[in-house]
């Protein structure tokens, strides 16, 4: 069994709404539920050895545009978030993040040796990652805070603007080249994040937005949950000319589960198989090489292929990848190492 550090996960929302309805997001994740894909049996035993954990602010007025007669559909973006609710919201989910770990239900970790270490030890190794970066505010003044608590990775901007940049639609098909890119303030934050050493992730910005990024930043370019535009034509997926900036930076792209950015038809249905999958990570590796493909499930966050159903299937991936020619060394890159290495590169340590 290849163990899987995966590149996006939104377990803690999961958890977070769990909590709100009267539950024990701790005892529900030690003890497991039938609900969503990710909980510490069901890691168990698919080999998910650990995963950026995103702290994700729901956006309650985001409806996903029903297929037209072609299949085509827009998803208007939703509407930018209040800062005040929205540090409260994550300040929640970094509470229950602290919990797991003050449970032993996960660990939380800051450094690659970390991460290893948990590996060894049968614990799932949980980095704390923002998904939108509403409740840090302009003036950066929660990000020390949020670091202090364990945040090692986040994305400027969800699917929604906000005051750091600006995020791509749920649409199909359509060009990531949707808009405007970094502001000014976007451009400070990504400054920040390269002194203190938190991995910026491009998964939901504008074309434009990864181009700032890249021009700006000292980090290897990184898509934490995004796929090859050129097989499924999302906004969310990356076109060739993004891929060849990743492979150049020595970056990487984490394999989106979701339904909606693997099949050539743009849809979410869960009866999409695992040769979709095989054929986006074909083709980023033929991109890019192998050095730069991983996994970014987005468990929790997405409709997946129900061949996988949950973090329980993974290893259903792993084995079509394998009958799919790609052996043991090779595997071992695309489920942790080559995550190991880009947040190694991020976090400033020693090579």
């Amino acid at each position: 069994m290849q163990a899987v550090f995966d590149g996006h996960n939104d377990v803690l929302l999961r958890l977070w709404q769990h909590g709100r309805s009267g539950g024990d997001p701790v005892t529900e994740f030690v003890e497991g539920t039938d609900k969503g894909h990710i909980d510490a049996p069901r890691a168990k035993r698919g080999g998910l050895a650990g995963g950026l954990s995103a702290i994700y602010i729901p956006s309650g007025d985001l409806v996903l545009k029903t297929p037209d007669e072609n299949g085509h559909y827009a998803t208007p973006l939703s509407e930018p978030l209040d800062r005040l609710p929205s540090l409260a919201t994550a300040m929640e989910l970094a509470d229950i993040a602290i919990r797991l770990d003050r449970a032993g239900a996960w660990r939380l970790c800051r450094s690659t040796a970390e991460i290893r270490s948990a590996i060894a030890d049968g614990i799932f190794a949980s980095v704390l990652h923002m998904e939108g970066c509403e409740a840090i505010g302009p003036d950066l003044a929660a990000l020390e805070t949020f670091y202090a608590a364990g945040l090692r990775s986040l994305g400027p901007v969800w699917s929604r603007h906000n005051v750091f940049g600006h995020g791509v639609p749920f649409a199909y098909p359509m060009s990531p080249d949707t808009g405007l890119g970094l502001t000014e303030a976007g451009f400070d934050l990504v400054r920040a994040c390269n002194r203190l050493g938190i991995l910026i992730d491009l998964a939901h910005s504008t074309e434009q937005g990864f181009w700032d990024v890249a021009k700006t930043t000292d980090q290897p370019l990184v898509a934490s949950h995004s796929n090859a535009h050129a097989l499924t034509p999302v906004a969310r997926n990356l076109t060739d000319r993004q891929l060849d900036a990743v492979r150049e930076s020595h970056g990487l792209v984490g394999l989106n589960y979701a339904t909606t950015m693997l099949r050539p038809d743009g849809q979410e249905n869960a009866a999409t198989p695992l040769s979709d999958m095989v054929r986006h990570v074909d083709y980023m590796i033929e991109r890019m090489g192998i050095d730069c493909v991983a996994l970014g499930s987005d468990f929790d966050g997405a409709t997946i292929p129900e061949d996988i159903a949950d973090a329980a299937g993974n290893q259903k991936l792993v084995a079509a990848l394998k009958d799919a020619g790609y052996g043991e060394a090779e595997l071992a890159k695309i489920c942790r190492e080559n995550w190991l290495r880009v947040l190694g590169q991020a976090w400033h340590e020693a090579a």
